[in-house]
Parts: C-alpha cells; structure tokens; sequence
C-alpha cells in the first residue's frame, strides 16, 4: 500500500505508474474520497471536544434547570456525531478499497509492456544442449524411468495431480537440501513456514485482491498460500524491529497451492504447471533505501543464478515489463530455464522488490538512528521451485539410451549414483 500523503503529493506519477502497469484506478477519485474523510473526520473530533467539554461542565455545581438544558443540547450534538460517524464509515471502507487497489509505482528502468511476452532478455548462461537423437519431454523420460505417476495422481487429487516416487522424489530432496544448505552457509535463516494462512497475510503481501481466482479458500478467513512468501512476511507483521538486526534474511519452505485459474489448456501434461507443489524462497526486510533495494534485489537475483550454473541448466534472466508486474512490484526478473523439448524458456524463479508496499500494509517497521519510525523495505526471490525445476534438469540432461545424467553437485545427496536409469 502506498501512503496517502505521497500519492496526493505525486498524483500523476502514481497514476502514470497504474498506466504502465495495466491498471485501472481513479486518482482523483481516491483524493476526493480522502478530502471528504478528513473533512467529517475533523467534524467528527470536534463535536466530540464539544461534548467532552460540556461534560465537564455538567459534572460542576450547576443548577438543575441549566444541567438538563446543557444535557438535552448535547444530546442533539451527540445524535449529530452518530450520524457523522456512520457517514464517515462509510466513506473510509469506499476509500480503503480504492487504496489496497492503488499499484506502487515501478522502477524507471521497466519497459513499456502488456504481457510477459514483452518481457526483455538482459543476459543468458549456458550452452544449449545438442542431442544426436530427438530429445523427450520431462514427461516421457520421468514415466519411463517409473519417477512418477500421473494416472494415480489423478485418482487422487484430481487434474494436475502427480506422484513422485523413486529417483523423482530423491531428486526433489536432493535440491532441496542443496539449496538450503547454500543460503544457509550464505547467512538465511531456515524456516518451515505455514501454507494455511489467514487473509492478513495475504493482502499485506498484494496477492490480494489481485490474485483471489488463483487462490484456495478453506475457510472464513483462511487461504492457502501459493508461496512461502505470505507466511515469512506475516512472520514480523505488526512488529518493531532493531535496526541493527536489518537485513533479516529468510530461506523459507513450505508446500505451495495455485488454483491456476485459466490455464486449464496449458501445460495440461508434466509437472511444470500444477496445483500443488513445493516451494524454498528467498525473504529479505531491510532499512528503507532504494539504493538498499536495489543491492540486494540483484544479490538475490545472483544467487539463484549461481546455484542453476552450479547445477549446469542454460537459463536466461529477462526485466519484466510493466503489464507483467503485480501489484507491489516495483522490479522483477525471471529467471526462464531452457526446456529442449519444448525448445523454449520456461519460468522457474522470479525475483522482486517491493520498497514499503508490503510492509506498510503488514505493519513491520524499525526505528532509524534518529529515532523516527520508518517501514522497512522488501524483497523476494525463488530459490527452488519443485516440480518445475526438475522438469527442466530431466530434459537437458537426458541421454540417447532414456538414462538422465546427475549434475555433480546433487550427486552426494542421491547416494553418489551419476545417472537415473
């Protein structure tokens, strides 16, 4: 959520910044809804100093004939305020629906764009694998190889279901544990996070109102998460925290649920789209400096990119244009994997900072060393998306004979064997 101070004070750059995002929203509407809530608001509070005040003066010696007249004109003035406040109400719940769909304002650096279709390559790694043989999708290779079982997964869950079982859920593990073990070493707190979360959470984070198709509900107030972001950034929500404590850095698991509202005719096969998965995620709050965000977002962005050259997957990292930002985003990369049955990149990690829109609406501040209060800054990162991230491994590391060759670095976590068979 922005603050109101500073879209009154930058109406134009915010409603620029709606523009390039894609989104529709009143500007001028908002304002006129504030002048009119601070208007009665300040009524409101003066009528109530009134009868404070006339109180006051009711509970001295005063005749009874000038108590009851003094009693009778405030009950006049106190029907007033009722009248003002329930007005006043009503205009603040108009106004807080305008805010939570006011988007923040993104980076200069975005480039003009609709959909993720525009989004613009800033660096590739890694040579494209070339096979002597026509190479098979994840899916052919996973089934042949007994890794997974869609048609049980199915009976199961339902559309999109899945098993894995064998060397597909010992692959799993194994980048998990290769993941957590670098940011660990790299200074993150480990943390198992809650997929169940309540609607606080969700819309301190910006996946709500926006992203509610997507999004299951289990209860009155009750989600469940499509990432461990939601859980991590409601961990410190309406806390204080330390300055000298800043940067909290967080490697976050938990299971994943994404309803992927209309998309039932993509990726109908495999497990690159599916509605549960598993999820490890990269959470830093730091002090509230752009120049902060920026550092960081591209430190974020470089250790995934690290860990994928490590492991030996081509990938690319494109800027998302401003269509394909959500709603707190103010940058974001992709990093899109290459998928050679497909011949194409695919999204396996995004990365993104969010200033304070989060943290003003989750409530996590810090005192600076001048003691004011201030919302710390955001950032967020994919470290590790299962069941995408295999899929891309499988495929371009597949051989002629159907085996799949072990990148080196997960083979320790796969009992030293170099290949799947």
């Amino acid at each position: 959520m922005l603050d109101i101070k500073f879209i009154r004070e930058n109406k134009d750059i915010v409603q620029a910044g709606a523009r390039k995002k894609h989104v529709e929203i009143d500007i001028d509407k908002l304002i006129s809804l504030d002048d009119e809530r601070l208007s009665i608001l300040k009524e409101v509070e003066d009528l109530r100093g009134e009868v404070n005040k006339v109180s006051m003066q009711i509970s001295r010696d005063l005749e009874s004939s000038a108590k009851m007249q003094l009693i009778e004109e405030m009950r006049v003035v106190k029907e007033d305020i009722k009248t003002k406040e329930e007005k006043l109400k009503s205009i603040t719940e108009e106004w807080q629906k305008i805010m939570i769909h006011v988007p923040n304002v993104p980076d200069i650096t975005v480039p003009e764009g609709a959909s993720d279709e525009e989004n613009v390559e800033v660096r590739s790694w890694g040579e494209k694998p070339v096979f002597n043989f026509t190479p098979k999708s994840h899916v052919e290779l996973m089934e042949a190889l007994d890794m997974v079982d869609f048609e049980r997964g199915v009976k199961v869950s339902g559309f999109r279901g899945y098993f894995m079982k064998n060397d597909g859920a010992s692959l799993f593990f194994a980048l998990w544990n290769y993941f957590m073990n670098y940011f660990i070493e790299k200074g993150y707190t480990p943390m198992i996070v809650p997929s169940l979360v309540r609607k606080e959470s969700l819309i301190g984070t910006g996946m709500l109102p926006q992203s509610e198709e997507d999004l299951y509900k289990v209860g009155e107030n009750e989600y469940l998460a499509g990432t461990a972001e939601v859980a991590t950034m409601g961990y410190h929500m309406n806390e204080v925290l330390d300055k000298k404590d800043l940067p909290k850095k967080y490697i976050s698991f938990s299971p994943c649920f994404r309803a992927e509202a209309g998309k039932h005719g993509k990726d109908i096969k495999g497990i690159i789209r599916v509605h549960e998965f598993f999820k490890i995620e990269q959470v830093i709050l730091t002090e509230a400096s752009h120049e902060e965000s920026v550092k960081w977002h591209e430190e974020i962005t470089a250790h995934v990119e690290h860990l994928m050259q490590e492991l030996g997957i081509p990938y690319h990292v494109v800027l998302n244009c401003g269509g394909d930002l959500g709603l707190g985003q103010v940058k974001k990369y992709d990093i899109e994997a290459w998928m050679p049955s497909q011949e194409k990149y695919r999204e396996t990690h995004s990365s993104s900072y969010f200033h304070d829109f989060q943290t003003r609406r989750l409530g996590i501040k810090y005192r600076d060393d001048d003691g004011k209060l201030r919302f710390t800054h955001s950032l967020n990162n994919t470290a590790c998306a299962t069941s995408r991230l295999p899929a891309s491994l499988v495929e371009n590391f597949q051989q002629e004979d159907g085996s799949i060759k072990i990148p080196e670095v997960l083979r320790k976590y796969m009992g030293g064997k170099e290949f799947i068979k």
